[in-house]
Formats: C-alpha cells, sequence, structure tokens
C-alpha cells in the first residue's frame, strides 16, 4: 500500500477520534490526560503509517497504538490507588461530557458504539479499574468493555492468549471484590426530579430542601481534594457553608451517563456568575446517594461558557 499523504490520513482516522478518546479516558480516568493520549496515538500513528496495510486493520492498529500510549504513560506515572472505597483517593479524576460520548460513531465491529453503555463510563467502574495494574486494566476493557476476542487482544498487546486470559481473570477477580452497583443505561424519573429539586434547592438556599432529596448514607468528594464528607450531618453542614459563599445558578446537563448539575456562582462583590464546579450525582433508592464535585475546567468540554450567560435561565 502507498505511503499515506497527510490529507488522507486525517480523513481516515478522524472519524475514530471520539471512541479513542474514549477508550483512553477509561484506561487513565482523566479526560485532559486522554487527550493528550489521543494527540500521542495520532502522532505515533502518522509516524508509522508505512506499517498500516489498510482496509479493515485501521481500527484494530490505531488502538493497539492507543493502548501502547496509555500503558506508557501509567508505567511513566507508577500511580494506583489501593481501594476504591472513595473517589477521594483518585485526585485525578475527572467526568466525562455525555454529549461527547453520543459522538462516538458506530463501526462494524461495534455496531452499537453510538451508545456508550452507563456501566462501562460511570465513575464508579472508572475508580475500580483504576485499582488493576495497567495491563490488566487494559485486558479487562479491550476484553469486558470492547469486547474483543482473546486473540485481538493478545494481538493489540502484542503477548500471548494465554498471557490475556490469565490477566483478564487477575482482572475479573480483583473487580469483583468490589462494591458492584447496577446503574441504569438511561436517565431514570427518579434521576430527572432529584436533579431538578437539587438545581432549585440550591439556587434558593435551602439547605433543608437539599438535605431531603439525600439518602441518609450520603457521601460527597471532591477530586483532586482528599475530602470526603459522609452521612447526613456532614452533608447538611457543608451545603449550609456553601449557601454563605454567594449566590448561585445552576444548569442541568450529564456526565458518565449521570445526572449533573453545572453551578455558576457570584461571590459578593461580583457582577457575574462564574463557572464554579459540577456537582454529579448518583441516585439509589429515589434519593441521591453520591455527590462527585468537579471543579470549573471543563466547562468548554461540556459546551458551556465561563459566564452564566444572562440574569435568565438559557
Amino acid at each position: 500500500m502507498p505511503v499515506l499523504d497527510e490529507t488522507t490520513f486525517a480523513s481516515l482516522v478522524e472519524p475514530h477520534r471520539r471512541e479513542l478518546h474514549v477508550h483512553c479516558y477509561r484506561m487513565m480516568g482523566s479526560f485532559e490526560e486522554a487527550e493528550d493520549l489521543v494527540q500521542e496515538t495520532l502522532l505515533r500513528a502518522w509516524r508509522s503509517r508505512e506499517q498500516f496495510e489498510g482496509g479493515a486493520l485501521l481500527r484494530a492498529w490505531l488502538y493497539r497504538i492507543a493502548t501502547n500510549a496509555c500503558l506508557d504513560a501509567l508505567r511513566r506515572r507508577a500511580r494506583r490507588p489501593v481501594a476504591a472505597s472513595s473517589f477521594s483517593e483518585i485526585p485525578w479524576l475527572q467526568p466525562y461530557p455525555d454529549r461527547l460520548l453520543d459522538e462516538v460513531a458506530p463501526s462494524d465491529e461495534q455496531p452499537d458504539a453510538a451508545v456508550v453503555a452507563k456501566e462501562t463510563i460511570e465513575l464508579a467502574f472508572l475508580a475500580v479499574i483504576q485499582l488493576l495494574p495497567p495491563l490488566q486494566r487494559a485486558v479487562l476493557i479491550l476484553r469486558d468493555v470492547l469486547g474483543w476476542s482473546a486473540k485481538e487482544t493478545a494481538d493489540v498487546l502484542e503477548t500471548s492468549v494465554a498471557a490475556v486470559n490469565s490477566a483478564l481473570q487477575r482482572a475479573r477477580a480483583r473487580v469483583a471484590e468490589e462494591p458492584v452497583r447496577e446503574p441504569a443505561r438511561t436517565a431514570t424519573e427518579d434521576e430527572r426530579r432529584l436533579l431538578e429539586g437539587f438545581i432549585d434547592t440550591h439556587e434558593r438556599g435551602d439547605v433543608e430542601g437539599a438535605v431531603a432529596l439525600l439518602r441518609e448514607d450520603v457521601r460527597i468528594t471532591m477530586p483532586p481534594h482528599p475530602w470526603l464528607f459522609e452521612g447526613i450531618q456532614a452533608v447538611r453542614e457543608l451545603m449550609g457553608s456553601a449557601e454563605t459563599t454567594g449566590e448561585w445558578r445552576l444548569l442541568p446537563t450529564r456526565a458518565n451517563r449521570m445526572p449533573t448539575a453545572a453551578s455558576y456562582l457570584k461571590q459578593p462583590g461580583d457582577s457575574e456568575f462564574r463557572a464554579f464546579k459540577f456537582d454529579v450525582l448518583r441516585v439509589e433508592g429515589g434519593r441521591i446517594a453520591e455527590i462527585t464535585t468537579f471543579g470549573h475546567t471543563l466547562f468548554p468540554a461540556f459546551g458551556l461558557p465561563p459566564v452564566w450567560p444572562g440574569a435568565q435561565r438559557p
């Protein structure tokens, strides 16, 4: 096959960019690191384009490069939590906008790829697989998330089928040790109702109204900070302190297939509501069971402006 020119190369690889980004995000747990690794993947692919044999092998070839780029990065950073009991133990964890998950294009190998299943992108799943050594993590994602065969996985990782099967067995056993939750694939009525209530009470400064939406064993974490708030009383105090910081405006959105509120804060002395945080809600039994709060860094990725776009909700 002739060596690809830049325009032809771009036209071939660009349709795979979003699914490669999701793959790197699962491997790393970080949206921003995934962006860097997709760029690294495409750069490595361009430099190695003479090795590409063309046709249906393109997707597997790109996944091979992306997976190895992630493995290299994981080995360099040498960080792994010892437990996933709290997101506070995973400071690099970041949310992923649903609006971008919906851009994943179907392919012959993955015809339903446009529907990135909630159980493979939820924060709890990402936290659990961060416990795994890099190779086991890659095998678990390729085999159990992407549905690749042992042979295909072995080819990508340049190892044997026996090694893949062994790594998968160990990875599944480790994941099985963690608490398992079965999330719904689509937004439920409870999720919609609770997100609306969370936004309404937050904007009105109604702490007791917000507390009424929570489970008794509710938990709040705020990656990258190591803070953990557990139980109604601790969360009540936290919410009370938040209402003294200024005025709030919130927008509904979704991250990791979970209901999410994007918050804008107008601090005393300021004239504008500025991007401040995301609250990703996990709903269980008709109440909010967990809130994971992230900073405002990824507002652009969610398609949100840095400043509240007017006096009225857009």
